[in-house]
């Protein structure tokens, strides 16, 4: 037993995938992906599969609708989100005849109510973080969508333990009040940590499942991510950087018992990525975090840096293929 709920040397995805056949990438996933599978997202089949669309379908009793191109609250339900309902109960009953007799870990992915906050509008215009009762309403809706969602991927596939990322890359600009209003001329004013970090926790608390918090923007909130209780959290490793200051952070909680999902293949790239260079990328960092290497195999999983939606389709298969190489690279070391 690692401490973590995944095996030692696994690789997964973002979540994002290019293309619009999710038969063909819910099957590849469960074959490439065998340590750590995750339910394929393909945005490119339009509105409903799109981030903040999917993740609003999440909701309950507070239905949404397009307008002029843009994700709103709406006052009833209707064909916008029935067409969101549709498409992930089609990908619910494609991965239930995939993942037959799987057993083992499987990751399932939505957007988090910050991030939702900050791209929905309210009937009447302007985000919907704009007012924080609303907001505080969202989280209290997509908790109670999230459970339901989990229980319900756990009953489809009962071999699995149900992992739930939650994508919250508007995180950093609703700390920093960096959110534009509709306009684009203002910003909204800054959200406190406690009531971020209190929010993420609702979600945490909700699910009966480990939850791992991904941000791919920089100044990611890792040790905010670790209070409201995440079982790790998902990062671009190039947005680490060299500072001393996020290396410090990072380490004192990743020896706190942190798990790390490390983004260490690039998203996209005119040649094929590489295995060797994405472990070699991971054990650097462990290194420099001044951690002995027997440990990194089963805290850290390796990743894409973020979901590979705007990848060719055959970059985007050679990117999980390299993070599997580096996964295993990590737990057997070539001499």
């Amino acid at each position: 037993m690692t401490g973590w709920p995944w095996p030692a040397g696994a690789a997964t995805g973002i979540g994002s995938l290019p293309g619009d056949d999710i038969v063909e990438a819910t099957k590849f996933v469960l074959g490439e992906l065998a340590d750590l599978p995750h339910l394929p997202e393909l945005p490119g089949r339009g509105a409903g599969a799109d981030m903040i669309g999917r993740g609003a379908g999440f909701l309950t009793e507070l239905p949404v609708e397009l307008y002029a191109g843009a994700w709103r609250v709406a006052a009833h339900p209707g064909l916008d989100l029935r067409r969101i309902r549709d498409l992930l109960e089609r990908d619910l009953d494609v991965l239930t005849e995939a993942a037959a007799g799987y057993v083992g870990p499987l990751k399932v992915q939505a957007t988090g109510p910050w991030t939702l906050a900050a791209s929905l509008d309210l009937p009447i215009g302007g985000r919907l973080l704009h007012d924080h009762g609303a907001a505080r309403d969202l989280a209290d809706s997509l908790a109670e969508g999230l459970r339901a969602h989990v229980a319900e991927v756990a009953r489809r596939v009962p071999g699995a333990s149900v992992l739930l990322q939650l994508d919250e890359p508007s995180v950093p600009a609703v700390l920093a009040g960096q959110v534009p209003t509709e306009s684009g001329l203002r910003t909204l004013r800054s959200v406190p940590s406690l009531t971020v970090m209190s929010t993420l926790r609702t979600i945490v608390d909700a699910v009966s499942a480990p939850v791992i918090l991904h941000c791919c923007a920089p100044a990611a909130p890792l040790r905010l991510f670790r209070d409201a209780g995440a079982a790790a959290v998902a990062i671009d490793l190039a947005l680490v950087g060299a500072s001393t200051a996020a290396h410090d952070e990072l380490g004192d909680l990743l020896d706190g018992g942190l798990g790390l999902l490390a983004g260490a293949v690039p998203t996209s790239g005119t040649g094929a990525p590489s295995g060797s260079v994405a472990a070699d990328r991971v054990t650097q960092l462990w290194r420099r975090l001044g951690f002995a290497l027997d440990g990194l195999p089963s805290q850290v999983v390796v990743t894409p840096a973020c979901g590979l939606a705007g990848a060719t389709p055959g970059y985007a298969r050679a990117a999980l293929t390299a993070c599997v190489e580096a996964g295993h690279r990590l737990r057997d070391p070539v001499s």
